[in-house]
């Protein structure tokens, strides 16, 4: 029995989708230029559209102005500076092991490799590592937040939404940063922007314009090859 062959129409979209997810990366450097808020609203319409358990759509986005994520900035940088240990909402991974530990390894060192920094510069690695909380110079961040009430599965559903919302910004040529780091400070984060303890800080994603040339901006993750991430049984 042969599978049935794509439509035209259907092709095309693959094309779209695989051009979209092979091309999007994690920028760590952006021009000030702030984004227009009806391209923000796009985005977020689109990414929207995510599927979630029983239709609850548990994530909510703050997304601070220019000027706000500048007070944010500069408020993180200082506060980041002097904390110690992580202060989440949800638990960070005690360790990474196996290939969870090499992918990560391999991810570092392909970042380091493109900055010119040689994996002996503790002092270059740790200023780059910082660059997190000065949100790479992007002009705006998003805080990414689900209710406290629902639970892992909840996290698992925004999950989901921060993918559609890092492929729709990418098609609206938006570059995006999405940052469990500054979910090491979440409850730091959500006094600064007034959110309650009635909901969990997920994560953070800086956006704006791709700083074009700059050799960070070049660097990409490798990605694990379909047999080692599938099972057909």
């Amino acid at each position: 029995m042969h599978a049935q062959s794509a439509n035209p129409a259907s092709e095309a979209d693959l094309e779209v989708l695989r051009r979209l997810t092979s091309s999007r990366y994690t920028c760590r450097a952006y021009e000030p230029t702030p984004v227009p808020n009806d391209v923000i609203e796009r985005i977020v319409e689109i990414a929207g559209k995510t599927a979630s358990w029983c239709n609850t759509q548990p994530w909510h986005l703050l997304v601070a102005s220019a000027q706000s994520t500048e007070r944010f900035r500069d408020a993180l940088m200082e506060h980041a500076a002097h904390a110690t240990g992580v202060d989440s909402d949800l638990p960070f991974p005690e360790e990474y092991r196996g290939h969870f530990a090499e992918r990560r390894r391999d991810a570092g060192y392909r970042l380091y490799e493109a900055l010119g920094i040689e994996r002996s510069d503790k002092e270059r690695r740790n200023a780059q590592s910082f660059e997190n909380f000065r949100l790479f110079g992007a002009p705006h961040v998003a805080i990414v937040t689900i209710p406290a009430e629902l639970g892992p599965y909840a996290a698992v559903d925004c999950g989901a939404f921060i993918g559609a919302f890092l492929l729709a910004a990418h098609a609206h040529g938006i570059a995006t940063s999405p940052q469990a780091a500054l979910a090491q400070h979440a409850k730091f984060v959500r006094r600064h922007f007034g959110i309650g303890d009635e909901r969990y800080m997920v994560c953070g994603i800086s956006f704006g314009y791709a700083q074009a040339g700059h050799p960070v901006n070049n660097f990409k993750t490798s990605r694990a090859p379909v047999e080692q991430i599938m099972q057909i049984v």
